[in-house]
């Protein structure tokens, strides 16, 4: 995914887009029971405003982050006080990112599908997610054969990944592209249940297909990731999605 006014040049997805927690009407739920397991449920909700409660919508299904659980990351919410305990994620840390995050676009190694409503990036050997930090298209999907300076020295070929890319949407975690901060976050298909990611959230194919057929862009969806006691201290004043166990 490109960014801003480079987004023609690469001639991938779309730009950014700019929006709050607050304007989301759709979230995918993502918890885990602590900062290094690797298993977690995901579940999804909608609400007919910003100012309505939020719904449950199907059942839950499960799936896999990090191979080392999570990190606090840069997210649509403020980073809490007591960060401190918790490190930051970091570019190859094996963490998934904890916190809320605007999804933004979908890819696939076909042509798009039917259900899917979110702007979608067919794959090619070309295309690329960049995990260079000195790169000026750090975490970015970009085109190797577009216009864009290639500055990089290392980057994701996603096209090669294989099964697992066959469906996918791209998270917008570290947004501002801080240097190391981490990059190439998306919701995938799993190898197994029993897989850790490189920081991804990855889930069966049933379920990734369902999620993008819930997703719609009009409805600025988010993903919100925690471990399930930080989504216990900050559900009331995140006004986060309520569920029982």
């Amino acid at each position: 995914m490109m960014i801003g006014a480079q987004t023609k040049a690469a001639n991938v997805a779309v730009a950014w887009k700019d929006y709050a927690y607050a304007d989301a009407r759709q979230a995918i739920v993502v918890t885990t029971k602590d900062w290094n397991t690797i298993s977690g449920t995901a579940r999804i909700f909608e609400r007919k405003s910003k100012n309505a409660a939020w719904t449950s919508i199907g059942k839950s299904f499960p799936v896999v982050v990090g191979a080392n659980g999570m990190a606090w990351a840069q997210a649509l919410n403020e980073l809490p006080s007591d960060t401190g305990r918790i490190l930051m994620k970091t570019e190859g840390d094996g963490k998934a990112p904890a916190g809320i995050f605007a999804l933004l676009s979908s890819f696939g190694s076909a042509a798009k599908p039917s259900f899917v409503k979110l702007p979608y990036q067919r794959l090619t050997e070309s295309i690329e997610c960049v995990d260079d930090v000195k790169s000026a298209v750090y975490n970015q999907i970009v085109d190797r054969n577009s216009k864009i300076k290639n500055d990089w020295n290392s980057s994701e070929k996603m096209l090669a990944v294989g099964a697992q890319y066959d469906l996918g949407v791209f998270v917008g975690h570290n947004r501002t592209r801080q240097a190391g901060g981490g990059s190439c976050i998306f919701l995938h298909i799993w190898k197994n249940k029993n897989s850790g990611t490189a920081g991804c959230t990855a889930m069966a194919r049933a379920n990734i297909e369902t999620v993008l057929k819930t997703l719609d862009p009009a409805k600025n969806p988010v993903l919100i990731q925690l471990p399930e006691d930080s989504y216990r201290k900050y559900q009331t004043q995140w006004n986060l999605p309520k569920f029982g166990k």
